[in-house]
């Protein structure tokens, strides 16, 4: 009866036991490393495995990482050549794939599936860089197995000799999961090192852990790498790097060169306080000389000056909205605003209402501004030396080409690139989507206008996301101090774009000028005790002068100079209501109380209503015992396939 138990017990048991032997795994992993005394390490690693039919059923995987980030963010690329690999004592075929760090090698053929139960794999490759040079000593630094192997290795044992003569001086080893100094292992001979010690781990190894060996032997047995050599090294291991640093070396010394010749500015004057602005020079005028070019506060400081002469009213309503009306009476208009007029008011038309529906006739509006203060104006003020530009965009549109093709897998930053171009883009315009959306918030300080612009900066965060994100992978191609030299190229661009521009003789006389007319409106009330004989403060006064002082960032100022002036004008005869308020404006942004704020919401929530409107829907929107398992050269992992 006993007998007959324990056969029923051994009958049920047996596909357990037999299932737990035939489970995939490595039995043994050996590795012999030879030293040589060019520097070269000859590996054959010796893998035992068990396979059946899971994962292991043409053959193994093995990767070997080549790709090393060096201190500094710098790429070190190691050698890696196959000299051998064999499946239980005859060659095996295989083939090879490129990692973005390394190489990984399919032994066996996808047509052929090898028989379940042991077998062992020999895999012997010569590499290179993979020794340490230290003031008193070298070393080899080795990882083993690697920490990657998707098996558990029962046994793992490494052999390291070194060249003849050449004395082992300190050893170490660790086991582990990366970064652990796990001291599971044992010298097979102790005691006997020489110029060779071997090592084995005294328990198996799980699924991401390793096995990593240091030996550190005198120098002079192995030749070190000379200064041109590692130069060489360097060049090879970050081509992108390179590319990037010549061709911002180029880019800057041409930058520089033109900026010598047409961008640097006429020598400034004396800047003296003057009390009226340059002659022919209006508020949109002065705003596009000194700024040497276009932007949305010309035209906000044309429509306050053509109010402020009586052609047209501003009206604000309750909700903060605006509304531009003739007023019929005729008014000395400078050449822009003339032309500015014809496309706000056209023919059959006598108010504009400024909100995004109508943003077809404010777009044609201030282009025609544009046009007319650009043929007045430029070229016999300013020059903007965009021709020069022109080759420097070419010479970065080189240095990219240059980054990507120097890099791993060029196609795949090469694609990136071309995403993050048009990205970039669409970023920037929901960037100033959102600025124009908050800009509003804080200058009309309603809470109604945050529901859009929370709106709108929720929107485009997955959008910076995205930015941040696809720029680190490219970078993991072209290498991040690459990434860092496309950036810097980049920002010389916008620089120098900027740099090049560049006042003419007479043009730095009229900037002197308007320079010196800004020191009049911006000054503080203390210092106007400086001046000599300055014109009275009189309603007219601010009036006339409010547009120039929007045009030059200087409202807030000029405003806080009449506080005292309006505020007594204000006052009516009796109940001190009824006296001055500006003809040309209706709403509820002025105050005599607070004359700056409302000099500040013209230059704030008035060009920002301008600004939004005129922009059409959807144009916005769119990485000796100091060691650790896993630390050194080698490594990599495997799995089977």
């Amino acid at each position: 009866m006993v007998a007959f138990l324990a056969v029923a017990l051994g009958l049920l048991l047996a596909p357990g036991i037999a299932g737990a032997q035939q489970s995939e795994r490595i039995l043994d992993f050996h590795s012999d490393a030879a030293v040589t005394a060019d520097g070269t390490l000859t590996v054959t690693e010796t893998i035992a495995v068990v396979a059946a039919g899971q994962e292991i059923k043409h053959g193994i995987i093995r990767d070997f990482p080549t790709t090393y980030t060096g201190r500094m963010g710098e790429t070190v690329t190691v050698g890696f050549e196959i000299l051998e690999i064999t499946r239980d004592g005859r060659s095996e075929p295989y083939r090879t794939e490129r990692l973005s760090n390394g190489v990984r090698i399919y032994i066996g053929d996808k047509d052929v599936f090898i028989d379940r139960g042991k077998h062992v794999y020999a895999l012997t490759y010569r590499t290179d860089r993979q020794l340490g040079f230290f003031d008193d000593f070298d070393e080899l630094y080795w990882n083993v197995t690697g920490s990657e192997w998707t098996f558990t290795i029962e046994r793992a044992s490494v052999a390291v000799t070194l060249p003849a003569g050449a004395d082992i001086v300190d050893w170490a080893a660790y086991t582990g999961r990366p970064g652990e100094q796990g001291q599971d292992f044992r010298v097979v001979q102790p005691g006997a090192f020489g110029s060779a010690i071997e090592i084995e781990t005294t328990r198996p190894l799980a699924p991401g852990e390793g096995f990593t060996v240091a030996v550190s032997f005198p120098k002079g047995y192995v030749a070190v790498p000379t200064q041109g050599r590692k130069a060489a090294y360097f060049l090879a291991d970050n081509a992108p790097v390179v590319a990037g640093a010549v061709g911002l070396a180029v880019l800057l010394g041409y930058f520089l060169a033109v900026w010598v010749r047409v961008g640097r500015d006429p020598k400034a004057g004396a800047i003296v306080p003057h009390y009226v602005p340059p002659d022919d020079i209006s508020p949109a005028a002065a705003r596009f000389v000194s700024k040497m070019g276009y932007d949305d506060k010309a035209f906000t400081a044309a429509v306050v000056d053509m109010a402020v002469k009586g052609y047209l009213r501003i009206e604000e309503d309750r909700d903060g909205d605006y509304t531009l009306a003739l007023s019929g009476a005729t008014a000395d208009l400078s050449p822009g605003e003339r032309a500015l007029a014809k496309k706000l008011f056209p023919s059959g038309s006598d108010s504009l209402r400024v909100e995004q529906k109508n943003y077809k006739r404010l777009q044609t509006a201030q282009k025609a501004l544009r046009d007319a203060l650009k043929r007045e104006f430029e070229k016999v003020y300013f020059l903007k030396n965009t021709w020069y530009f022109i080759p420097g965009a070419a010479i970065s549109l080189l240095a990219l080409a240059a980054i990507v093709l120097t890099s791993r897998e060029p196609a795949v930053p090469a694609f990136f690139a071309v995403w993050l171009s048009g990205w970039t883009f669409a970023c920037y315009m929901l960037l100033r989507k959102a600025y124009d959306a908050w800009r509003l918030v804080l200058v009309r300080g309603k809470v109604l206008f945050a529901i859009p612009a929370v709106f709108i900066t929720a929107f485009a965060t997955p959008f910076l996301g995205a930015e941040v994100f696809v720029f680190w992978e490219f970078a993991q191609f072209v290498t991040v101090p690459g990434a860092f030299m496309l950036a810097l190229i980049l920002l010389a661009d916008a620089l120098f774009f900027d740099l090049l521009k560049a006042p003419t003789r007479l043009g730095r006389k009229v900037l002197d000028r308007i320079e010196g007319f800004a020191l009049y409106l911006s000054v503080a009330e203390k210092d106007r005790l400086n001046f000599h004989n300055p014109p009275e403060r009189t309603p007219e006064l601010f009036e006339r002068f409010l547009p120039y002082a929007l045009a030059l960032g200087v409202e807030q100022a000029w405003g806080e100079q009449f506080a005292g002036v309006i505020g007594a004008a204000a006052k009516g005869p009796g109940d001190g209501q009824g006296g001055y308020r500006p003809s040309w404006y209706a709403g509820r942004g002025f105050s005599t109380h607070n004359l700056s704020g409302f000099a500040s919401s013209l230059g704030g929530s008035f060009a920002g209503a301008v600004a939004s409107s005129s922009r059409s829907p959807g144009s916005s929107s769119g990485s000796g015992g100091g060691g650790s398992s896993g630390g050194g050269g080698g490594g990599g992992g495997g799995s089977g396939w």
